[in-house]
């Protein structure tokens, strides 16, 4: 029987807005929010807990956001500053496990399986951890311990801001039987649907319904589900994840009203994409070029084409003239991009929806 691994997942508290109320205690007791200007449509990245009370939230557009928190301040952000607070916060991790997989720059799962340090209390390692973060970075951060990466990170969430939640292989069926389906990594609005078809809306409703009945909905997905039902989840931590694309997207402040408008916008994009891929070494996997189209009306479309005998960056104005006769209607953001090919064979990772 091997042996059950220890599983630290680390996720930041509002990270963006938690630096900047840092660097100006001015902002630690209003609504605030990293984003873009209401003015040029702009989106957030985040907001700390004070504006989520008014329903603000990451990936809204800040005029809504405004709308619903007409107090709200809203900052740029200073993404140079943030990256540096995540590569502190690595330094850190690395001070008990070189097992780390970072999710983005203030999330990560760690593994402290062999970890020596406070006698391999995977809890006490990510209470010091907690606490450096706090003294040496001025942040605080959420903590789940637990056997296995899924339940790690559901624990994670389970006292934010600034908690630790521990679920020990006693606890953990117990714990798991509890939680909503959309806690399961991979299940969205599609199969939250389903499954209330199905009269599944817990963990515990999911480990008793029939196998086949599940395998009929879900196809292969449904042994995945079956397994994150009970609590049962063998991924293992891994050190390094691979890029699957590099783009760069503009929302423009006016629509733009023709075709001619938009390939006018390409060779600055293109730019920005160019100096993106500088020096990352990704050339060598580019299989793909990309370009996305969202619509005055907020809806989108996305179309690729495969890199034949040749590169050409003349491609995306075919592409960008096919997406845009699909709809035919003003243009508010335009994104461009590449898709890399992976550089060994690896087993996919399919998401339920």
């Amino acid at each position: 029987m091997s042996r059950q691994r220890k599983i630290i997942h680390i996720d930041a508290d509002c990270f963006y807005a938690a630096i900047e109320m840092r660097d100006d205690p001015s902002l630690r007791e209003v609504p605030l929010a990293i984003g873009g200007s209401s003015k040029t449509r702009g989106v957030l990245s985040t907001a700390n807990y004070i504006a989520r009370s008014f329903g603000v939230h990451s990936a809204m557009p800040t005029a809504v956001a405004k709308r619903l928190c007409p107090s709200l301040i809203v900052v740029s952000g200073d993404m140079e500053k943030y990256r540096l607070a995540s590569r502190q916060m690595h330094a850190i991790f690395r001070q008990y496990t070189d097992i780390i997989e970072p999710l983005s720059l203030d999330e990560a799962y760690l593994d402290v399986t062999d970890s020596g340090a406070y006698q391999g209390s995977a809890t006490r390692i990510a209470e010091q951890i907690r606490r450096q973060v706090v003294e040496q970075i001025g942040i605080t951060v959420s903590a789940g311990v637990a056997t296995n990466k899924f339940i790690a990170k559901v624990a994670s969430d389970w006292q934010k801001p600034n908690g630790l939640t521990t679920i020990t292989p006693a606890q953990q069926f117990e714990f798991v039987s509890q939680l909503p389906v959309k806690c399961i990594s991979g299940i969205g609005k599609v199969s939250q649907e389903k499954l209330g078809v199905l009269g599944v809306f817990l963990c515990s409703d999911l480990q008793n319904i029939d196998f086949s009945i599940l395998q009929k909905n879900f196809g292969s997905m449904a042994f995945r589900l079956s397994q994150y039902a009970m609590g049962i989840d063998s991924r293992p931590v891994q050190v390094s994840r691979e890029r699957k694309s590099v783009s760069v997207e503009h929302t423009f402040s006016e629509d733009l009203l023709s075709l001619e408008a938009c390939l006018s916008q390409l060779p600055e994009l293109l730019d920005s994409l160019d100096k993106r891929m500088a020096g990352r070494g990704f050339e060598s996997q580019i299989n793909k070029y990309y370009l996305k189209l969202k619509f005055n009306d907020f809806k989108q479309t996305t179309i690729e084409q495969s890199i034949q005998s040749s590169f050409s960056k003349e491609v995306f104005s075919s592409l960008l003239k096919q997406a845009y006769q699909r709809q035919s209607r003003p243009v508010r953001l335009i994104g461009v991009g590449y898709r890399l090919a992976s550089l060994a064979p690896r087993q996919l990772d399919m998401s339920f929806d």
